[in-house]
């Protein structure tokens, strides 16, 4: 998601910086999620603050390898300092919206308070993401975090009935409608590839041409084996 939101924008001239606050579940010489941003976005602007080689939460992840967790606050303070010389400055989080940054429990949520930053749900397609993006949502709105838009993470070739009944629900709970579906395997394709389809994957208010009207209508559950 991170990587198609960052190739849409830099192909419309945008400057773009992505900021991963905590890479877990990688050790020093292993590829992170920056470098898959890397390699589909064409971006070097791209800042990784800590990495922690357990594939946990980042407080978690810090306490086994025994150093100090990821300081929000002090993330907040480089994410201010980058946006000021560039356009767009994306801060991708680690697991969810209330996943453990430390031991007092700090969160993405209260960066992007901190920061007054919009936060894209990242949904998933299947049974359960009623459930887990209404939780989000709701967290959100008691925290006073504004919502970007739901995106559908991994839209599959071969939709079941859940899935194509859970469009319109997740526009309901999300009281406006999805800002996105990307197919499943994007990430695989080629920077060349993955432009086009970042693109029709995206909304009109990320710079894409996703139609949420077109996608509601041509997966709605009455659409099986047609």
């Amino acid at each position: 998601m991170t990587a198609a939101l960052a190739t849409v924008a830099a192909a419309r001239g945008a400057s773009v910086a992505v900021v991963k606050p905590g890479q877990t579940g990688a050790g020093d010489a292993d590829p992170g999620d920056l470098d898959e941003v890397r390699r589909l976005a064409g971006l070097d602007d791209v800042h990784e603050f800590a990495r922690f080689p357990d594939p946990l939460s980042p407080a978690a992840a810090a306490r086994r390898a025994g150093v100090p967790p990821v300081r929000l606050p002090d993330v907040a303070e480089r994410v201010r300092d980058l946006a000021a010389s560039r356009r767009l400055v994306l801060v991708e989080g680690a697991g969810g919206l209330l996943v453990r940054y430390d031991d007092e429990g700090t969160t993405i949520a209260d960066l992007a308070r901190w920061l007054g930053a919009a936060v894209v749900v990242v949904a998933r397609p299947d049974l359960g993401t009623l459930n887990h993006t209404a939780l989000t949502l709701e967290a959100m709105a008691h925290r006073g975090v504004q919502l970007a838009g739901v995106v559908i993470g991994a839209w599959p070739d071969d939709p079941d009935l859940a899935m194509r009944s859970n469009i319109r629900d997740l526009e309901t709970i999300a009281a406006r409608p999805l800002a996105g579906a990307l197919p499943a395997g994007a990430g695989a394709l080629d920077p060349a590839e993955f432009l086009p389809v970042a693109h029709r994957g995206l909304a009109p208010s990320f710079g894409g041409g996703f139609d949420a009207a077109a996608f509601r209508d041509g997966f709605g559950p009455d659409k099986e084996n047609t």
